[in-house]
């Protein structure tokens, strides 16, 4: 198990697929996925697991910045717009799934569309109960208040 911090200067590792870090604070939650993003080819399909305040979000504002959006203010979980799109090198297309009850309302979505085509970062993804490969960051919050991030390519979860 990898750990980090609030970002320390100096050159750090990559981010692999398989792996599980722990993050000691919200920056340094921040830094692992901008970290991990900088790598993108911008066809990646993100499911970002984890309960209520995990830090799935802020995940996703990493995930943006490594992208190159200028702005990582405007990274706000879509729970009431489901949807929001931002530019970068490479569009991200950010769900919320959280408020959607069932198979029919997400797939109304029609975010399958964009498969390939963009980055899809898919908070509360577990409840996608249709077949999508992707990679699964899970934030579990530890009793301290760590996060443990793990990584891992997946069909949907």
């Amino acid at each position: 198990m990898k750990s980090t911090s609030s970002g320390k200067k100096g050159r750090a590792a990559p981010v692999a697929e398989g792996g599980v870090w722990v993050t000691r604070s919200e920056r340094g939650t921040y830094l692992l996925a901008r970290r991990w993003a900088s790598a993108f080819r911008g066809d990646e399909v993100v499911f970002l697991i984890g309960e209520l305040g995990a830090g799935k979000t802020v995940f996703a504002k990493g995930i943006a910045a490594g992208l190159g959006v200028k702005d990582v203010r405007q990274v706000c979980s879509p729970t009431f717009t489901l949807i929001n799109i931002y530019q970068a090198r490479v569009p991200i297309l950010h769900l919320d799934l959280y408020r959607l009850g069932g198979r029919a309302e997400i797939r109304d979505l029609g975010f399958e569309d964009a498969v390939g085509e963009a980055v899809l970062l898919i908070e509360w993804a577990e409840r996608i109960d249709f077949p999508l490969e992707g990679r699964e960051v899970r934030i579990d919050v530890q009793p301290d208040g760590r996060r443990r991030i793990s990584i891992s390519r997946l069909s949907s979860p």
